[in-house]
């Protein structure tokens, strides 16, 4: 679904060093040049974006966390500015990549918030790399793409407008749009801009993520947080990893669907910023980052 605040291009790679161009910087990791964004000074916080979005998703979720929090949100593979070749690739492989995007960034570990498809990314970091996850806050998230809803077939039928106005539905309830004129003609007015063939690698991406079996190995301190209006990825969802996740928190918001770092975007970093500052590690780095 389209969503404001479309980033820029860039173009050209600048190695291993960060480098600032066009309001953001990028890093080379493995394979891929990383687009990113950070604000903020203190525990690292990274934010994983959803799937049809980029790191714009949080541009009015990030001041919200305030003092004592570094912010960095970054574009997934064939998102926004991050630059990637045409190989596919699965949501473990992108759970690498942010590990080894802290590790360009030279932190040993870092607190992680991933957003739906996000949170698929989230979930399996904590289970594949559980050293570089100091906590794990899971947004609209599922363990497995069974879980969610069968709207394909829905959107496939409508034209622009309708389709536009449908993501909009899923994301906010009526009131929430109400309340967010600004948000509603952003999101209509942004252009999808993916082409087809990175659409595609990721959707097939996440049509292939199941993690439920290896939830009860996740180690690090968890926060759930869900909408109870979620139509894409029910409530029940959210119940069902909170009581295989050892210790996990979940916090359910009412009249809230999908979008809690939009609808909900004050009360989610709240939530957000005292569960990183509660399980503070202090800024672990390993001094690799520039």
């Amino acid at each position: 679904m389209p969503i404001p605040s479309s980033p820029r291009r860039w173009t050209h790679a600048c190695g291993g060093e960060r480098v600032s161009s066009e309001g953001f910087q990028h890093v080379k990791v493995g394979d891929i040049d990383i687009a990113y964004v950070e604000s903020g000074q203190g525990e690292p916080l990274v934010l994983l974006h959803g799937g049809e979005s980029h790191r714009g998703q949080f541009d009015a979720f990030r001041p919200l966390l305030g003092a004592g929090i570094l912010a960095i949100s970054f574009d997934q593979r064939d998102t926004g500015d991050t630059l990637n070749g045409p190989e596919p690739y699965d949501i473990v492989r992108q759970a690498a990549d942010c590990a080894d995007f802290l590790a360009a960034l030279g932190f040993e570990r870092a607190h992680v918030m991933g957003v739906s498809y996000g949170g698929a990314i989230a979930m399996h970091l904590a289970i594949h790399y559980p050293q570089r996850v100091a906590s794990l806050i899971l947004s609209g998230a599922t363990p497995s793409w069974t879980m969610t809803e069968s709207l394909g077939d829905r959107i496939v039928a409508m034209g622009p407008d309708a389709r536009a106005q449908f993501a909009l539905d899923l994301l906010l309830t009526p009131e929430g749009q109400a309340n967010d004129p600004q948000l509603v003609a952003d999101t209509k007015r942004a252009p999808r801009g993916r082409p087809v063939d990175a659409d595609a690698r990721r959707m097939t991406a996440i049509q292939n993520h199941d993690c439920t079996a290896r939830l009860h190995e996740i180690t690090a301190p968890t926060l759930v947080l869900h909408g109870a209006q979620d139509p894409i990825v029910r409530a029940q969802v959210a119940e069902l990893m909170a009581s295989e996740i050892p210790g996990a928190r979940l916090v359910i918001l009412p009249r809230t669907r999908h979008g809690i770092t939009f609808e909900a975007r004050e009360q989610a970093a709240r939530l957000a910023r005292d569960f990183v500052l509660s399980h503070a590690v202090g800024t672990v780095s390993t001094g690799n980052g520039g």
